[in-house]
């Protein structure tokens, strides 16, 4: 079942039942009274109701009262029988008269697939057990944190799941220890408990609900309340509610970024898969979970190129019609250049980030971003000298710090006038350090490279003297 249920009061208009069907997605709302069940609430019955000028009035007037539920032990028969009878949208879980959880017919459907056998369906199994692969793939140190997580789970009566990335990236076979948590329950109370026990410190953010366990030898996890959340506008911030690990999951980006591992003692190691992650993982296919995941927030939009190239994966069909879509309806301009410049950054820093920027421009999203940021033969041949230039240093200079994304930056606002190299850095909201490497700094470099194609027999000597003065990013 679905939990926290999303319900309405039996005042409420058929125009405010409609905001909050579209604002968590879902298709029917139960109508309740001090807890009590009245009756069930549609999305086609309230849209009609609205057309037919009808969206002041209260729903209490057009529910359905004629409502089948389950109880929390009901069988799949059961449950099968009830929502194909009675026709409903959903069907109420109600234990000691309380309304605790919803089972749509998707839901249904989808339990339906994953009792028959896969070679049947072309989706795969929602559930498995991992821990195998767990125990061959992770540090044993790693292992155990993951196990001591459950237990005080367990012992609080939360759920707690490894969520995301670390999941994707184990199926996958790719090293990642950035551990994020998922706690059905009350993540702050968890994070104290835990790090009480285990020698360690947590930073909590009451806000959010969420915290930072911090180990003596500075080791890190992230710890969250299970929530979901929604848009009130384009591009605006998110407004946070607190939910089950199904819908904290719904609210990610993409599929593969949706895979939960349990790891409370009694289900340890069992992989849940609610939108067919595995699926896409196994196809090398990024897909958005809704087609309005770009309007909500088009930063997703960077970060589907970048899992796209650093995974070797294909955006899919209709994700790559969204983003075109997205790109043409200029979504970008809501967002603040903090925003923006975050997600470029992150392209910026991979390991070979010069992919993922012929990609972005292939879309047209670093022109969207400002007219000046395109991307021509001459900027791409030296993007690609430049990647060889950076490798070269990584691999000789370990202990030399530097900042990678700032030498790919300058290379894209290569031959800028100042007018626009400060119309550039005011959209991505640089800090005035970055600002000034890349006004002066990048002038410096660029004159620096005009005066040596001049002077090619100086001495080495006089060579060192001149470059001496420049920082890393402006020599690379």
């Amino acid at each position: 079942m679905s939990f926290p249920v999303k319900s309405v009061s039996p005042e409420v208009t058929l125009e405010e039942a409609e905001v909050i069907l579209n604002r968590y997605n879902i298709n029917a709302l139960p109508v309740l009274a001090a807890d009590k069940l009245l009756g069930l609430i549609s999305r086609q019955t309230v849209e009609k109701g609205i057309f037919h000028g009808l969206k002041g009035h209260q729903v209490v007037d057009y529910m359905n009262s004629e409502v089948a539920t389950v109880d929390p032990e009901a069988s799949i028969a059961e449950i099968r029988d009830r929502l194909v009878i009675n026709k409903q949208r959903v069907l109420p879980v109600v234990e000691d008269g309380k309304v605790i959880g919803l089972i749509s017919r998707t839901d249904l459907l989808h339990l339906l697939i994953s009792e028959n056998d896969e070679a049947q369906w072309s989706q795969p199994l929602r559930t498995k057990n991992i821990v195998s692969l767990m125990r061959e793939r992770l540090p044993k140190d790693i292992l155990e944190i993951l196990a001591q997580v459950g237990l005080v789970a367990a012992e609080l009566k939360f759920s707690a799941y490894v969520v995301g990335g670390f999941v994707r990236d184990l199926l996958l076979k790719h090293e990642n220890l950035d551990i994020d948590i998922v706690i059905e329950g009350d993540a702050i109370d968890f994070a104290r408990r835990f790090a009480a026990r285990f020698g360690a410190r947590s930073r909590e953010f009451q806000k959010f609900k969420t915290a930072v366990i911090i180990f003596p030898d500075g080791f890190k996890i992230d710890v969250a309340t299970a929530r979901t959340e929604y848009y009130e506008a384009p591009g605006a911030l998110p407004i946070v509610e607190y939910s089950s690990i199904k819908m904290d999951l719904y609210r990610r980006d993409f599929t593969i970024n949706t895979l939960a591992v349990c790891l409370n003692p009694d289900k340890f190691g069992l992989l849940v898969d609610f939108f067919s992650a595995q699926r896409d993982i196994k196809e090398k296919t990024i897909r958005v979970l809704h087609s309005l995941s770009f309007v909500e927030d088009p930063t997703r939009i960077f970060r589907a190129v970048r899992f796209e190239q650093r995974f070797g994966f294909t955006i899919g069909k209709m994700t790559e019609g969204l983003i075109k879509n997205a790109v043409k309806m200029d979504f970008f301009r809501r967002l603040s250049g903090h925003r923006v410049f975050g997600e470029l950054c992150q392209i910026l820093e991979e390991d070979d980030p010069v992919p993922a920027l012929l990609r972005l421009a292939e879309f047209d999203l670093l022109v969207s971003l400002h007219p000046a940021l395109k991307i021509d033969k001459k900027t791409a041949d030296a993007l690609h000298s430049v990647r060889e230039v950076v490798s070269w240093y990584d691999l000789l200079f370990v202990d030399t710090p530097y900042t990678k994304w700032m030498v790919y930056l300058l290379v894209l606002m290569r031959g800028m006038d100042p007018e626009t190299t400060t119309d550039v850095c005011n959209r991505l909201e640089l800090a005035p350090r970055h600002r000034e490497m890349a006004d002066s700094g990048r002038r410096d470099a660029e004159n620096f490279l005009h005066w040596i194609q001049r002077s090619p027999a100086m001495k080495n000597s006089e060579l060192y003297r001149r470059l001496s003065g420049f920082k890393i990013e402006q020599a690379l």
